[in-house]
């Protein structure tokens, strides 16, 4: 049985002082470069929008960031603009290992968001995540990173749904917790039968 670790957008929009900061986005990043040389593989993900996307905020007159729209796949939370492609806070956090054996990116079409690291928000245009961990035998997930309630909840959803076994160490994680969205996530991810680890 071979086993992955997810970093799930370790960047530094996500991270203090980013456009979209994470409380404590930083906080995780010690942990996950312990964490790495334990697993068969490392894929790290990375949000990765052109300007003018269509989940910004700013591309929406007269909506602010955090209110909502709605989109062909459904409803949107709309942000402030972030991880634009070749900006700085699209980077990686400068104190995050990158060795890893495979970046994916997401979120680089203008029309649809995706937080999760296998599928658009759609729930169906695929990033290849999956046909990679396939190609090298990879049956079980652990996922790290930002944030909890969004980008990795919704690839820990997904990848629960395609059969990997899955777990999210939490110590590991930090939330943006929107309305409540980290206690739904956390109940959501248990019902689905991913092993949340403290």
């Amino acid at each position: 049985m071979s086993h992955a670790l997810i970093v799930v957008d370790v960047q530094n929009d996500f991270c203090p002082g980013g456009a979209l900061a994470v409380p404590g986005g930083d906080e995780v990043v010690a942990p996950i470069n312990a964490m790495m040389d334990r697993f068969d593989a490392v894929i790290l993900t990375q949000d990765w929008h052109p300007a003018g996307h269509s989940s910004f905020a700013s591309s929406h007159p007269g909506k602010a960031p955090f209110e909502t729209t709605e989109m062909p796949y459904g409803t949107q939370v709309l942000w402030p603009d972030h991880c634009v492609q070749g900006t700085e806070g699209a980077s990686f956090h400068n104190d995050l290992r990158t060795d890893g054996d495979l970046i994916i990116r997401k979120g680089f079409r203008p029309g649809i968001d995706s937080y999760s690291g296998f599928f658009e928000n759609d729930q169906s245009t695929p990033t290849g995540l999956e046909g990679y961990l396939r190609s090298r035998g990879i049956t079980s997930l652990t996922l790290a990173g930002l944030a909890t309630d969004f980008c990795v909840a919704f690839t820990a959803l997904d990848a629960a749904r395609l059969g990997f076994g899955v777990t999210v160490d939490l110590a590991a994680c930090r939330a943006i917790d929107l309305n409540g969205s980290q206690q739904a996530a956390l109940k959501k991810m248990a019902s689905e039968g991913v092993n949340l680890q403290s």
